[in-house]
């Protein structure tokens, strides 16, 4: 799969994601909401976490989304665009607030936590055709999106569709599935996931999302007979590593993930779309495409917050070369892609 797309743009990025992002508060010690004393103020959104990791990795990067005309909805700008990130084409809402949720020091991948949102109504759940800018959308190479803004409101339905439509001369879409059951207002969500992600490019969906939403549980394979459109399809399982899809003359590519000392669950399936992401903007095998996710996964895996820097593309290459049976001994706990990076630094200076 090579990427076609507005080359010719002036305002040309690599990639460009559409979608909320929220001000996250992370608690300052463990427990109950009830009783955490006070919090740690960050951000989070699947769209801005793939904007963010990308920019670190020195991606051209865009970011489109509304906020509220308040102190958060400048925090979140100001944060995102730290990384690197453009944030031009991102709108403001003098009547809507920025969303924000809290969330305790559990595991988001168990039942052990508690996330309390303050979306409902939001700036970004207001997005539409008509309010964002379309043009900034689709000056990308790639346009990544998930399954999330659809949930948020029938204009970002409506936005969604609009985006995920093909046109012959629009970027490359990737769409991550995301499928969150808490914020679909009826029971049409399943449904309209299956619409969108038959119309993207590029897909990702996690085996426990196409069998929680859809039914499906033959594996990978049955996946993709649900989903034969997309010309890259990408599903994750989790711990035992993930399998993409390309063209039906070509066989289908697993990739196992490697051993990870695992601090929180959190951003882990959005760090692997971004480095499954990079890995395509540089035409890299499938096989390779598939370490990198793994490897950006295991930087988010190994730290408490949402959003962790990516390894050094030198470092991550030299473990994406490495042969079957060393890469299945790989196993990376926290603080392995600074160690990497001290190690490089120590080469360079004598």
């Amino acid at each position: 799969m090579t990427i076609s797309g507005p080359c010719n743009a002036p305002d040309v990025v690599d990639v460009v994601a559409l979608g909320e992002s929220m001000v996250t508060f992370l608690p300052s010690c463990p427990g109950r909401l009830a009783d955490v004393p006070s919090f740690e103020r960050a951000i989070g959104g699947a769209e801005s976490n793939v904007a963010c990791g990308l920019a670190a990795a020195g991606h051209a990067v865009r970011w489109v989304g509304r906020v509220g005309a308040d102190g958060f909805g400048d925090h979140l700008v100001e944060a995102i665009g730290g990384y690197g990130v453009d944030v031009s084409a991102v709108g403001r809402d003098a009547a809507r607030p920025t969303g924000v949720y809290f969330r305790t020091a559990g595991d988001r991948a168990t039942d052990a936590h508690e996330v309390a949102y303050y979306r409902a109504g939001s700036a970004a759940s207001a997005m539409s055709v008509d309010n964002v800018d379309l043009k900034a959308v689709r000056s990308g190479r790639v346009l990544h999106l998930t399954g999330i803004t659809a949930a948020l409101s029938d204009s970002c339905l409506g936005l969604m569709r609009e985006l995920a439509a093909p046109r012959p001369d629009g970027p490359l879409v990737s769409f991550d599935i995301n499928h969150r059951a808490g914020l679909w207002r009826d029971t049409d969500g399943p449904e309209v996931l299956l619409e969108l992600a038959r119309t993207c490019d590029l897909v990702f969906v996690g085996a426990d999302e196409a069998e929680a939403a859809w039914g499906v549980t033959g594996g990978p394979e049955a996946i993709r007979a649900l989903l034969p459109e997309p010309r890259a399809l990408v599903v994750k399982e989790g711990g035992r590593g993930a399998t993409v899809f390309g063209p039906a003359t070509t066989p289908a590519t697993f990739v196992p993930a490697p051993d990870v000392d695992v601090v929180a669950a959190v951003g882990a399936g959005d760090a692997f779309a971004a480095g499954f992401l990079s890995a395509t903007l540089r035409a890299l095998p499938f096989r390779d495409r598939l370490r990198h996710g793994h490897l950006w996964a295991a930087a988010a895996l190994t730290v408490p917050g949402d959003l962790a820097a990516p390894p050094s593309r030198d470092h991550a290459d030299r473990l994406v070369a490495l042969d079957t049976a060393a890469w299945e001994k790989l196993r990376l706990g926290p603080g392995w892609t600074q160690a990497a990076e001290r190690a490089d630094e120590e080469v360079r200076t004598p």
